[in-house]
């Protein structure tokens, strides 16, 4: 039995890359896998530790399903069962696994406030590389999660660093990051690279239509998100075109003084979404100055781009939120856009 959805063609590809290199003994010790959130890193990952921890993998790459690593793999923690955060990443604590030698790393619960901390602590990583250190329960590979790793904090990163400087035999530790850049260059130079891409047009379109959206709505919701076909079906399932038609009014009645941004930014607040709403107003403004390259317009519209960004970022500080929604929704008033 698979515990697993399957793979995405695009996620099957860069699986069997990852196959190669293990039969090649070429898959080295810590792993970055890159990619969009929502493009499948997570099920990646997991099905690739599937792979790795199975005593008798097949020929094609995929686990056996009955050795007692799979069996034990089946009757993990189920994902649902764990909060999840704005950002699309589950908030696993560590070691939240009911495999032995499979450990997560994410956001853990806090012990005074029972809520998930908004980042990855030197206590967690120190924690991860003890067990690291010790004999695999099932004499097999041991298999490491941190996601997302741009939660770590700066503090963590060192000892992040030291676990990648003294590797051991079979300890496999993966990073998952929408934004590599972001992390220290000196974490990124330790780590092979494997990436998930957005597929071709059709495919994505296709994959849409089998995932049961009818292919009018699927293609509007690709065209929407540029290709991004993870993302597409998640606008699909939970109202996310919907929120995207709700900004493009929004972001109208302000062009055209019909609205103040102090109003729509309590209104964002108590309607919730606020940072996906800001997500689809920083997308408008770029989608806008596509065709309006050079122009003085268009620099009105990349100022509206990074300032949605900027207050996206602002959530995740303790700056007030209704403040930083407001600075992004005012640039929508400052100046009237001819195009």
């Amino acid at each position: 039995m698979n515990p697993l959805p399957p793979l995405a063609p695009w996620q099957q590809r860069t699986f069997d890359q990852a196959c190669s290199a293990l039969d090649a003994g070429q898959f080295g010790h810590a792993t970055l896998i890159v990619g969009p959130p929502r493009i499948g890193k997570r099920l990646l990952a997991e099905t690739l530790a599937r792979r790795v921890l199975c005593a008798a993998p097949e020929a094609d790459g995929a686990a056996c399903g009955r050795c007692k690593s799979c069996q034990l793999f089946a009757s993990r923690a189920q994902m649902e069962t764990l909060e999840i955060r704005p950002d699309g990443s589950p908030s696993h604590p560590w070691g939240h696994s009911a495999h032995p030698d499979l450990y997560f790393l994410g956001y853990e619960i806090h012990p005074r406030t029972g809520k998930p901390r908004t980042e990855i602590v030197i206590d967690q990583v120190r924690a991860l590389s003890d067990a690291l250190t010790l004999t695999a329960q099932l004499g097999g590979a041991q298999v490491a999660i941190l996601d997302p790793a741009s939660a770590v904090n700066w503090s963590a990163w060192n000892a992040v660093l030291k676990t990648l400087e003294e590797p051991q035999p079979g300890r496999f530790l993966w990073l998952l990051a929408d934004n590599p850049a972001r992390l220290p260059a000196t974490i990124r130079s330790r780590c092979q690279r494997l990436e998930l891409r957005l597929p071709p047009h059709d495919e994505a379109l296709d994959w849409l239509c089998q995932c049961g959206h009818p292919a009018d709505a699927a293609a509007d919701a690709l065209d929407a998100t540029r290709g991004h076909p993870g993302l597409a079906d998640a606008w699909l399932r939970d109202g996310g075109m919907a929120l995207r038609r709700e900004v493009l009014a929004d972001a109208r009645a302000l062009e055209q003084a019909r609205a103040e941004p102090d109003a729509v930014a309590q209104r964002w607040l108590a309607e919730g979404r606020a940072e996906e709403r800001l997500w689809h107003l920083a997308e408008l403004a770029r989608s806008h100055a596509a065709d309006l390259t050079g122009s003085p317009a268009d620099r009105t519209l990349m100022g509206r781009f990074d300032a949605a960004n900027r207050a996206r970022d602002l959530l995740r500080t303790q700056v007030r939120a209704e403040l930083a929604i407001h600075e992004a929704l005012l640039a929508w008033r400052a100046t009237t856009v001819k195009r």
